[in-house]
């Protein structure tokens, strides 16, 4: 079978898009590639086309929950066998599932990259037969990524003991993200495969507003379809969805802290067209291919380009015109300063803040390996009266730090435990006679349930028993007050999964030289984003294919700049100048290579020429 057999049997498409056949051959010969395709581009077929080839397993690394639950439905839709190991399942089901992953004849195993580390994953490497490692938001493993997690870099560990390809995937990349993602996943061969950035379709506009909400009222009105309009907080996502919606704009809000069930419902209107405009925090998006959206409104400033190109880039995946507007003004400047400020605090509080959370949860000294708490930064932050934002933040840099991981708004699934003997449970008085079918339907569906709490799907056994979920969980809250079950309800919370026992005050290893590049590389990031919206010469479309390391592009004629007639071509001295200028003179080698990147020596030349002249400062170390 060919891959295009392959592709026609489970997808029931007769071809593919551009680059996807040139990935799967590489991979099919046995090559580690790193794939760099934009948002929409059809990544997953990359990895699963040539998985579905070959004997065994593919194991896939990503860190998102919702998409990976997403893919692997998605598989078994098609007759795929699939499955999914993350944050908030027990140890008995992870051993499980991996039991089941080992010799149960599956094809995929997608997997929380904290997974990556545990006893337990290590101990099932021999035995399962592993045909690829893909690694998804492969950008996560490089320190000069815009997402990097330590998790990540266990992958080359795992490639110690794995003779697989590695298929890396990412749909943001600089040359300098590329090629460290290339050495820390210890390719055997270096071999990046890109599709191009260039999207004729989109319309970079940006517009410096007092009045967000009016500008946003007006592109509502005067582009038909369907939006997006992302915002920074969870508080603006619901007031802007109200003020559009009291201007006769179908509207809703989509944030992270809302339950699963209204989240997955919100995006259901919103991609069938019943809702037209959603209004989120970057929560959303990630796995939707919705090829009509129309416009995407940025109405904060965003904390870098990476981000925003892989957001403005969910608008017209059709091909069809499309618009992604950038709204900004000094204020927001200002904020995305602040931002930087608060995203790093001192050394000395983030290890008191690992010191308190380990308080906060009992853990004495030496304690605490591969526990997975449920935490709430408000509660956490009222214990010890402290600020939310640093505390958060401080809670961020330790996970870089690889002394915890963790998982955002993870869904905790129901779980049950009968409490009564088999043979009694048969005698006990039950005050509902819908009761005994809800316990014969949990001893049908799940097996072990009379020895430890296991997850139950609520709507199967809702569905087996003959009631509605809401319903279902009336029965089950009146067994468990009756003491026949042990009820654990659903939850959304964030899991912290500690990576080691506690440790001693003054030994949490937290680099000096790691917080100054992570703080370096940040600031250089909100540069970037604050030269684009300051920017009044330079097409938007070059401005932002330069920085994915995509120089020479030609004028795109459609972003403001270029409608305004503004838009001229640079050369490389031009373009340096403005670029150093805009830092007041104070640059690193290091800034200049991630802006300008690796691929074009040219630059280099061109800066010690200008150096020498004294056109521009020496720059810093």
């Amino acid at each position: 079978m060919t891959p295009k057999d392959t592709l026609r049997t489970y997808w029931g498409y007769d071809s593919f898009r551009p680059m996807q056949e040139e990935i799967i051959s590489n991979a099919l010969e046995g090559r580690d590639v790193l794939a760099i395709l934009p948002t929409g581009g059809g990544k997953s077929v990359c990895f699963q086309v040539p998985a579905l080839m070959k004997d065994g397993l593919a194991i896939v690394v990503t860190p998102l929950i919702a998409l990976m639950k997403d893919q692997v439905q998605n598989l078994k839709d098609r007759g795929i066998r699939a499955m999914a190991i993350h944050a908030g399942m027990t140890r008995r089901e992870v051993d499980l599932a991996l039991n089941n992953a080992a010799y149960g004849d599956y094809k995929f195993l997608y997997l929380s990259p904290e997974r990556l580390k545990t006893r337990l994953f290590q101990s099932y490497l021999d035995v399962l037969n592993i045909n690829y490692i893909v690694v998804d938001e492969a950008h996560c493993i490089s320190q000069w990524g815009y997402d990097f997690r330590p998790d990540y870099l266990e992958i080359g560990q795992i490639r110690k003991r794995i003779d697989a390809p590695v298929i890396a995937l990412t749909a943001t990349a600089t040359p300098l993200v590329a090629e460290d993602i290339m050495e820390r996943l210890a390719f055997k061969e270096k071999l990046l495969l890109k599709s191009g950035f260039l999207r004729p379709n989109l319309s970079y506009i940006v517009r410096k507003t007092q009045d967000k909400v009016g500008q946003i009222r007006s592109i509502c009105d005067g582009v038909p379809g369907t939006g997006i309009v992302y915002v920074r907080s969870r508080r603006k996502a619901e007031e802007m969805s109200a003020s559009l919606r009291s201007a006769g704009v179908s509207a809703s809000f989509y944030h992270a802290g809302l339950g699963a069930v209204t989240r997955a419902t919100r995006q259901e209107e919103w991609k069938t067209g019943k809702t037209r405009v959603m209004v989120c925090t970057n929560a959303f998006g990630m796995g939707i291919d919705k090829p009509d959206v129309r416009f995407v409104v940025h109405a904060d400033l965003p904390d870098s380009p990476e981000a925003y190109f892989q957001e403005a880039g969910r608008a017209g995946r059709d091909g069809k015109p499309s618009y992604a507007v950038l709204l900004w003004n000094g204020t927001d400047i200002s904020r995305l300063k602040q931002i930087e400020q608060v995203s790093f605090p001192s050394l000395e509080y983030i290890e008191d803040i690992y010191q308190k959370l380990h308080i906060f949860y009992e853990i004495p000294y030496e304690a605490g390996e591969g526990r997975m708490l449920k935490f709430d930064i408000r509660e956490f932050c009222k214990r010890f009266g402290l600020q939310q934002a640093p505390a958060w933040y401080a809670i961020k840099y330790i996970e870089r730090e690889g002394h915890w991981s963790m998982a955002e708004d993870a869904d905790i699934p129901t779980r049950v435990k009968i409490d009564i003997d088999r043979t009694a449970l048969y005698s006990t008085d039950l005050p509902d006679p819908e009761m005994p079918h809800v316990l014969e339907a949990l001893m049908r569906l799940y097996t072990g349930i009379f020895s430890y709490p296991v997850s139950i799907d609520e709507e199967a056994v809702a569905a087996k028993s003959g009631v509605t979920v809401p319903a279902l969980r009336q029965l089950l809250y009146g067994l468990s007050i009756n003491h026949v079950i042990r009820y654990i309800p659903s939850d959304h919370a964030t899991i912290i999964s500690l990576a080691h026992g506690r440790l001693m005050k003054g030994n949490v290893k937290l680099s000096p030289e790691r917080y100054r590049l992570l703080r370096s590389t940040f600031h250089e990031r909100t540069q970037t984003i604050t030269d684009y919206v300051e920017e009044e010469d330079e097409c938007r479309s070059q401005f932002l294919l330069r920085y994915f390391g995509e120089d020479g592009s030609s004028l795109c004629g459609k972003c403001d700049i270029c409608r305004a007639g503004a838009a001229k071509p640079k050369d490389l001295r031009e373009r340096l100048q403005e670029w150093i200028s805009r830092r007041d003179g104070k640059y690193t080698l290091r800034d200049i290579r991630s802006s300008f990147g690796t691929a074009e020596d040219s630059y280099l030349e061109v800066l010690r020429d200008m150096i020498d002249k004294g056109e521009v400062p020496e720059y810093g170390k």
